[in-house]
Parts: C-alpha cells; structure tokens; sequence
C-alpha cells in the first residue's frame, strides 16, 4: 500500500489557517522548498512578507493608539522576526507538511526556523493571491490573536529562550536544559540541532539553527509552542 501524502490532504492546515483555498496549487506551492525543485515558495515569500507587515502595521495602528511610529516600527519587527514566524509556523504544523529536498529533508530541514519563517510567509501571499488582502489580513489578526498587544505589552523584545524561562519561573519550575544533539554542515556553515527539556513537564522539543544560540532559541520556541497548545 502507498504511503500517505500529507499534501494530499490539506484540510487540517487550512482549518488551522481559517482559510478554505479555492486554488489549492497555491497553497502546495506555498510549502514547497527552492530545493525540492523548479516550482518552489520564493516568489510567494516575497509578497507574503510585504503582506504581512501592512497587515501587521494595520493592526498595530489600530490598537496602539497613542503610541509614537518608533515604538510601532519596534513592536512591528517583533512580531515579524524569524523566531516569532518559526514559533507560528510550528503551532500550524508547517514542519510536517513543507515539502523539501532529499538532502535538505535529511539535514532536518523540515524544523529549520528560516525555512519555516519563510514557508508562513509563502503561505500569507497564497491567501493574498487566493483571495485578496482582506482575508490575509483575516489571516495575520488570526495568527497574532492569541498575544495580548497592548502599549504596555512586556513580551516586546523578549526572545524565546526568556520567555520560556520567566514562565517556568512564574510556576516556580526548575529552569530547562539545553542540550546539542548533533551539528552538520560545513565548519563555516554549521547547522545545530539542540534539545529543550523541562523535567517538570516530563517534555523535550528540539530546534536546528546556524548557531548554538539560535538552535537553543529554535527549540523553546518549539517548547512554548507545545505549552500553549495545553
């Protein structure tokens, strides 16, 4: 018997996006890595991250009302930098459902937090190309509307790895542990893969990066990710 595709079947993804695709080529297309082939994501990327910072600034201009265009344009690029776009792209379920190259898939593409970033990306120009800037918009307020964003919101500016800590902390949880579970790659273009745990949790998540640091902060994304998903 064929094993499964899961992009032949992509309901679950857009329940999860609250999007039904008319063209759902667009969608596959949205998921499809520059080295899977020919046909790949880029182009969709592009126009999913100017979508999405109108779609950001929109919102931000609607609900920070008495706040100055720097402190806007801040909170702007901490919505849309790569961790916050990984920890969304991990909540869809995008890792198991991008479609990646032989060699990309074996060196733990699927949970890179740049592929992911840019796969949401993709995948915010497809329903702008699907069904115009409103339901993207629709989209992006969907996304976001789990994060309290209010002028005195303290999250802004706090990495993944902070933000995992002050929540154990706050539960008076032990701290987790960080571990390196494998490098690749060249010596100047080393990828890690490092594990979260949280004993307490009896749970572990792993995330890849160009650096320790980066793979640390990949995986408590991953790790508050899961937690919010309780």
């Amino acid at each position: 018997m064929r094993a499964a595709d899961p992009h032949e079947d992509l309901s679950g993804l857009q329940g999860r996006l609250e999007h039904s695709f008319g063209n759902l080529a667009l969608l596959r297309l949205a998921l499809t890595h520059r080295s899977f082939g020919a046909e790949h994501n880029e182009r969709l990327e592009f126009l999913g991250d100017s979508v999405l910072n109108l779609a950001v600034a929109d919102l931000l201009y609607e609900r920070l009302t008495d706040r100055p265009e720097g402190e806007l344009s801040r909170v702007r690029a901490h919505l849309v930098r790569q961790d916050s776009l990984h920890a969304l792209a991990l909540s869809l379920g995008l890792p198991g459902l991008i479609r990646l190259g032989e060699g990309e898939a074996r060196s733990g593409g699927s949970q890179r937090p740049s592929i992911l970033a840019d796969a949401l990306e993709a995948v915010i120009g497809a329903v702008y190309l699907d069904a115009g800037y409103d339901k993207a918009r629709a989209l992006v307020r969907h996304l976001f509307s789990d994060l309290d964003i209010t002028p005195g919101m303290a999250a802004v500016g706090k990495d993944s790895k902070t933000e995992l800590q002050e929540w154990l902390q706050a539960r008076r949880m032990n701290l987790p542990t960080y571990r390196v579970v494998a490098t690749s790659g060249a010596a100047h273009q080393q990828v890690f893969d490092v594990e979260c745990e949280v004993a307490e949790l009896d749970r572990t998540e792993r995330g890849i990066g160009g650096s320790r640091r980066a793979g640390e902060q990949a995986a408590a994304a991953a790790m508050l990710s899961h937690i919010r998903s309780l």
